[in-house]
């Protein structure tokens, strides 16, 4: 005989918050599994009234978007909750950046006015620095790479090693001196699936782009949201923003 779950009130959500943090220093090699924790825990300590799932495990009502390989630091990291009372969002976003560790920091929470956060994701800006390296190196590294027709690397995957062509999703990049650092690469990248990860771009750049192995190179993403024009990233709650700044009160 079938196991029934358990009869539990399940409150439904009233309200959704969108939350844009970043992944900085250290915490950078936390995997998107340890951030699920950090999350959950942080959410509790904050008091944070979440909505849960039914059944015999709930679980708090929480998606995340298109989160940054481990490795990689960012500024532009999404997820979205459900909670069963109105929250202000400000509130929310200074209880949860205390309740989580410092290099998880919340830059943002905005009530979720808008449908479908994901298609808005359609892009990221990336920075790519590479030590020991010039930039006229670098440059000439990139333009062989966007000379190509195609950029095949391997990734293993769940279902065995597979190639993937990088090149469609290579949009627009600039180089920049970054100093000691050597230099940097600024580059957009159409978020497809399966994501294409800033280390294959460097795989690119040294297996075509004939750029010298150094030091191991570093990846930020500094916006992540729709596509603009000449590769502009925009910011994807924006349009949430916006509904509230038009909204009408009550009379």
């Amino acid at each position: 005989m079938a196991r029934r779950p358990p009869e539990r009130e399940v409150v439904p959500p009233v309200q959704r918050l969108r939350i844009r943090y970043a992944k900085r220093g250290p915490l950078r090699f936390s995997s998107h599994r340890d951030f699920q924790r950090a999350l959950e825990r942080a959410l509790r300590r904050a008091r944070v009234p979440m909505a849960y799932s039914a059944g015999f495990s709930p679980h708090p009502r929480i998606s995340y978007a298109n989160a940054a390989p481990t490795g990689a630091a960012s500024e532009a990291e999404y997820v979205e909750i459900a909670v069963v009372r109105r929250c202000d969002p400000a509130a929310v976003r200074a209880e949860l950046d205390e309740a989580l560790p410092p290099g998880l920091d919340v830059l943002d929470v905005v009530e979720a006015r808008t449908p479908d956060l994901v298609a808005r994701l359609e892009a990221s800006r990336w920075r790519i620095e590479v030590p020991g390296v010039a930039p006229t190196q670098l440059a000439a590294a990139w333009s062989a790479v966007t000379a190509a027709s195609t950029l095949p690397v391997e990734r293993m995957m769940k279902q065995g090693l597979r190639t993937l062509d990088l090149r469609p999703a290579l949009l627009t990049g600039s180089v920049t001196d970054a100093g000691a650092l050597g230099a940097a690469l600024e580059v957009t990248i159409r978020n497809v699936t399966p994501t294409v990860r800033p280390d294959e771009v460097l795989v690119a750049l040294r297996e075509v782009g004939a750029l010298p192995t150094g030091d191991p190179a570093r990846a930020t993403r500094l916006a992540q949201g729709p596509l603009g024009a000449q590769g502009a990233v925009g910011d994807p709650l924006a349009a949430d923003r916006a509904a509230v700044a038009v909204q009408v009160p009550a009379s």
